[in-house]
């Protein structure tokens, strides 16, 4: 967990970044892929990382302006990316008025579990890991660049001068 809020800052600005660099790389016609029809699209997990951001917050004292619904799902992929870099922003700006590295041992009940508020960013870097892996799924089935996150992607060794691992 967190002990200082530059802790976090350093962290979410890295998994933030990863995760805007794939929001930007969708298209309103990938927005639809999903792997059955009973499964939420790629845009529906796309706006449902960016509202998570406030939902996620308001389980503290933490105070946002941003939208918390995330349905219905945005049709334009710019919107959502758009949508993704405000809420990132909103809620480092809101962390640097609103907490001090004090408060992140403050515990709140978060959706029936007690977390510190270092816990619950953590926890908000992870759910948006979790959604990114979900999301590069469908953007491969959608036939989209995946960027790479931890390392280059498929497409990215050329970029480096090496041969990608073979299949």
């Amino acid at each position: 967990m967190f002990q200082t809020l530059d802790g976090f800052y350093q962290l979410w600005q890295f998994e933030s970044g990863v995760t805007q660099k794939t929001l930007n790389q969708l298209t309103d016609d990938s927005l639809s892929q999903s792997v059955t029809p009973q499964n939420w699209t790629l845009g529906r997990i796309a706006w449902h990382t960016v509202t998570a951001i406030p939902v996620i917050a308001s389980q503290t004292n933490l105070s946002l302006d941003l939208p918390d619904q995330d349905y219905p799902v945005p049709a334009s992929a710019k919107l959502i990316a758009d949508g993704y870099q405000k809420a990132s922003s909103t809620l480092c700006q809101a962390l640097r008025s609103q907490w001090t590295d004090e408060s992140l041992t403050e515990v709140h009940d978060v959706f029936g579990q007690k977390f510190s508020n270092s816990q619950l960013l953590f926890f908000l870097i992870q759910h948006q890991i979790h959604h990114r892996g979900q999301m590069t799924i469908l953007m491969r089935q959608a036939g989209l660049a995946v960027p790479g996150i931890y390392g280059p992607s498929k497409e990215e060794w050329a970029m480096i001068g090496r041969e990608a691992p073979k299949m």
